[in-house]
């Protein structure tokens, strides 16, 4: 008998021990079959072969809850996949890496199944989630003054929490676009990759002390258990910890909304997916097109 939709009950993942997906009722609420994918037609898009873009993704699914069971997560394909048509519209390349070098961990039961242009570009890309290019390895041999990395893309989804955050490699390319005056795009879960910067040692709290983003907000990862989107509370806070190193985030509720601090763009759920990918897109267009030092 298939699941009712009013079923709060987190679903069983059978590849892992206290394993959950979100619950019927969740999924009926926060998933759809078709993304909001539009306005990814950039008349004049970049035409060169140097300016890229480095996606880092999630390459572990198990988030950690507070009482004993794991979330079962990953990307958020919206929040990932969207975003990076409008990159790719826009004449910009994609490298995709992880930090260990395994595969890119989806939400599969986010995944916009009968959106064509989405699961195309999924497919399109598939080489490059399952096989990405080691972190360690982009920052020893990619990184640089002379480097082809326009801009990070650091896609949401709960998995984002694990591993990122405490990364090293993640704190080296931080620096590096810090450094070299390049671009962060992130949204949601995204920013917690944020924290590996650390303490700066100028005596600002942060490289990022001072910005101002969208993300997702801690006090609704609070309520999500209600309604069994994961199968407990997560056992720490990323923008409470955002907000320690001087990182404010703007919006209280999720509505789509974005925001661009200086070379820092970011979205607020799966509802800024679209926006933020045009946000994306249009500024580093500007930036390679316009004159703009990039």
């Amino acid at each position: 008998m298939p699941a009712l939709v009013d079923d709060k009950c987190p679903t069983p993942d059978p590849a892992e021990d206290n394993a959950f997906f979100p619950s019927p009722y969740s999924l009926s609420q926060f998933t759809a079959p078709k993304s909001d994918l539009a306005g990814a037609d950039y008349p004049h898009p970049y035409t060169g072969k140097r300016w890229k873009v480095l996606m880092i993704g999630a390459d572990e699914r198990y988030v950690p809850m507070d009482n004993g069971t794991k979330f079962s997560s990953g990307n958020h394909p919206i929040e990932t996949l969207v975003p990076m048509i409008h990159l790719v519209q826009a004449g910009f390349q994609i490298d995709v890496a992880t930090i260990s070098g395994n595969p890119v961990k989806f939400e599969y039961w986010a995944m916009p199944r009968e959106d064509r242009a989405v699961m195309d570009f999924f497919s399109r890309y598939a080489d490059q989630f399952n096989r990405p290019r080691k972190l360690e390895d982009v920052v020893a041999q990619g990184l640089g003054p002379e480097s082809d990395y326009l801009a990070v893309f650091l896609p949401g989804g709960h998995g984002a929490l694990v591993g990122l955050p405490e990364s090293k490699h993640v704190k080296a390319v931080l620096e590096w676009v810090s450094a070299h005056d390049k671009f962060i795009i992130t949204l949601c879960h995204g920013p917690a990759a944020l924290l590996a910067a650390g303490r700066a040692k100028d005596g600002r709290r942060s490289i990022f002390d001072g910005y101002r983003i969208c993300a997702f907000p801690d006090a609704l990862d609070a309520t999500t258990p209600d309604i069994g989107y994961m199968p407990g509370h997560l056992t720490w806070k990323f923008g409470e910890q955002l907000e320690q190193l001087g990182i404010t985030i703007i919006n209280e509720a999720i509505s789509g909304q974005t925001l661009r601090d200086r070379n820092m763009l970011s979205g607020d759920s799966p509802l800024a997916g679209n926006a933020l990918g045009q946000l994306a897109a249009a500024t580093l267009l500007q930036a390679v097109q316009g004159g703009q030092p990039a």
